[in-house]
């Protein structure tokens, strides 16, 4: 069971987020004029790494904000928590996410 330390709400339980896929994807624009193959990359493709990898989760049963973790899909340590809109740093641990 995860410990999940919610930016604004502090540490919680991992039933109360709901995990959202992978962070840091660009949506292609219709300015774009994305091809069926770009599209089919952006809905379907993602990478599925052993090791660290950033991810969106939300604090579904408590504030319904969005968040970006970097976590070890390994060992499931959280290296870092940061909020939307926010550049990752460097973790307290000196793994890079």
């Amino acid at each position: 069971m995860l410990l999940i330390a919610c930016p604004w709400c502090g540490p919680r339980d991992e039933i109360e987020f709901r995990w959202g896929g992978e962070s840091h994807i660009r949506r292609p624009t219709l300015d774009e004029s994305p091809s069926d193959e770009d599209w089919a990359d952006y809905l379907f493709n993602r990478r599925n790494p052993k090791g660290l990898h950033r991810e969106r989760w939300v604090h579904e049963a408590g504030c319904g904000q969005w968040f970006n973790v970097a976590r070890d899909t390994v060992s499931h340590e959280i290296v870092e928590i940061y909020r939307m809109g926010e550049a990752s740093g460097h973790s307290p641990s000196g793994k890079q996410p």
